[in-house]
């Protein structure tokens, strides 16, 4: 099964154990609630999955496991990004090796490059996999954005089929749009502009929100795709605030603790990442008040 980059791709995160380990009966229980409520693809160990902290271990084990538990029902991308190229080839290797649909790859980090450091980064993996590769462009994060050079230029790549753009910059993205290849698809990377990106040619989304609101997510995508724009809209700015919520400090920190809060149990953070402050948390649930997922 592949996705066909249309709809809401949850970013799951990693659900873990008291004792820190993955929590494999969780994450099958996730997994079923995704399918059960229209998710369209799980993306596993990216940002929100802190795959960071996954030994290389975890990090195939993880994805094997997932693809098991989908059992083909809902294709499995597999974040394999690194700031050292072999280690990001050897990571996407084992993700296609035990069954992941797509990979998901962000930009070095850190070290950063220039266009063609990027260019040839990205090539690298594609010469070494056979399955679609989702580029990843969180500037925030990584402390680059994709050149337009380089992001045309990947975009001819038949291996190399969109990118998740999450630099915020609209003006960034439309030009994405303008001039990438025709065949090449763009998903947002922000919850809160779910809407505005797909005015600008946006198929989808890569989604943190929808580990809470799965189908509220695939909703604002679906009823865009047809073109059903003022209830899109209208869903859209209903989630806001809890989106932002969601963000009040580095994710996935919000989302594990508004998951704890509705029962989810799906386990603490992994340090450098540390429980929401009493404040923030007290804030996002005032939002979560307002959705409904809190009495």
């Amino acid at each position: 099964m592949t996705w066909n980059l249309q709809g809401s791709g949850v970013a799951l995160v990693t659900p873990f154990t008291e004792d820190g380990s993955i929590n494999y009966q969780k994450l099958e229980a996730l997994i079923q609630f995704h399918i059960a409520n229209q998710t369209d693809a799980l993306i596993i160990a990216g940002t929100t999955g802190e795959a960071s902290t996954l030994s290389k271990q975890e990090h195939e084990e993880l994805i094997r496991q997932s693809v098991q538990l989908a059992a083909g029902r809902i294709p499995v991308i597999a974040g394999t990004g690194s700031n050292e190229t072999q280690r990001a080839i050897q990571l996407s290797e084992r993700a296609e090796k035990v069954g992941a649909d797509g990979l998901l790859i962000v930009t070095p980090y850190y070290n950063k490059t220039n266009t063609e450091g990027i260019i040839r980064h990205y090539e690298a993996i594609a010469d070494a996999t056979s399955i679609p590769i989702i580029l990843y462009n969180v500037p925030s994060r990584t402390g680059m954005s994709i050149p337009m050079d380089a992001m045309v230029h990947l975009s001819h790549n038949d291996k190399i089929v969109a990118v998740k753009e999450a630099s915020g910059d609209i003006s960034y993205s439309s030009e994405v749009r303008r001039l990438c290849a025709d065949d090449f698809a763009m998903l947002s990377g922000n919850d809160d502009i779910i809407v505005p990106m797909m005015a600008l040619g946006s198929s989808g989304v890569i989604s943190v929100l929808a580990n809470v609101l799965p189908k509220e997510t695939h909703d604002i995508v679906q009823l865009f795709l047809d073109g059903k724009v003022a209830e899109s809209l209208a869903l859209q700015m209903r989630c806001n605030g809890f989106v932002h919520g969601l963000f009040y400090e580095t994710n996935p920190i919000p989302v594990k603790t508004a998951m704890n809060l509705l029962g989810w149990e799906v386990g603490d953070l992994r340090l450098p990442l540390y429980k929401m402050s009493p404040d923030a948390q007290a804030r996002m649930e005032v939002e979560m008040r307002k959705m409904g997922l809190l009495s």
